[in-house]
C-alpha cells in the first residue's frame, strides 16, 4: 500500500533527497548511486523515492533546474560588459570557474554517457525552465552585438559553441600541465579576438 505524505513530509523529503543526491552524484556518479543510498538520510523506503521523482535522473534534472537561475546571474554580469569583447572573454572566464567551481555541472561534462542520461529526461517543461535562464540570453547578446557590427558574421549558434569550446580545456587540464593556465589564458585572448568584428 502507498504511503501518504502530508505537505510538510514531501517538502522535507525532497529537500533531502535533493541534497543527498547533489552529495552522491558529484562523488560517486549518476549510475553508481542506489537509490537505497538516496532515501536513507530521508528515512523512506527505496519504492517511495517514486513518489517524489520518476527516476535518479529526474532528480539530477531538477538539482540542474534550481541552478539555472544562480547560473544566470553569473552570465548576466559577464554579458554587462562592454565593449563585446570584452564580454567575451568575461563569459569564458565565467564559463571555466563555474566548472572549477560546479562539481554538478562538471560531473556530467566528463561523463557524456551520464549528460546523456539526463537529456533524455528533460522535456518541454524543464526545457522552459532552463533555457530563458542560460542560452537565450547568450544568444540575445550575440545577435544584438553583431547587429551592432561588433561580433564576426555566423549564427549565433556557432558563436555560443566557440564561447563554450573553453570548457573543454578545463576538462583536459592535466593534459596541459604546467602550461594550463598559459594555454587557457591564450585560448580565451584568441577567441575573443576571432570572434570579434575587426574593420
Amino acid at each position: 500500500m502507498a504511503v501518504a505524505f502530508t505537505a510538510a513530509e514531501r517538502e522535507r523529503i525532497t529537500e533531502l533527497l535533493l541534497e543527498t543526491g547533489h552529495r552522491l552524484f558529484t562523488t560517486q556518479g549518476l549510475r553508481k548511486t542506489s537509490l537505497a543510498e538516496l532515501v536513507a538520510p530521508a528515512g523512506i523506503a527505496a519504492s517511495s523515492f517514486y513518489a517524489f521523482f520518476p527516476a535518479k535522473e529526474a532528480l539530477y534534472l531538477e538539482l540542474m533546474v534550481r541552478r539555472a537561475p544562480l547560473l544566470a546571474g553569473e552570465l548576466a554580469t559577464a554579458l554587462a560588459q562592454r565593449p563585446a569583447r570584452a564580454a567575451l572573454v568575461a563569459v569564458m572566464r565565467t564559463t571555466v570557474r563555474l566548472l572549477d567551481e560546479d562539481a554538478l555541472y562538471r560531473r556530467l561534462l566528463t561523463h557524456p554517457d551520464e549528460l546523456a542520461a539526463v537529456g533524455r529526461r528533460m522535456g518541454p517543461d524543464e526545457l522552459r525552465r532552463v533555457e530563458p535562464h542560460l542560452m537565450a540570453p547568450l544568444v540575445r547578446f550575440v545577435e544584438e552585438a553583431q547587429a551592432r557590427g561588433e561580433l564576426v558574421t555566423a549564427t549565433p549558434g556557432a558563436v555560443v559553441g566557440v564561447l563554450r569550446s573553453v570548457g573543454l580545456l578545463v576538462l583536459h587540464r592535466a593534459e596541459y600541465g604546467d602550461t594550463y593556465k598559459e594555454v587557457l589564458d591564450l585560448a580565451v585572448e584568441s577567441l575573443a579576438d576571432g570572434l570579434t568584428a575587426h574593420s
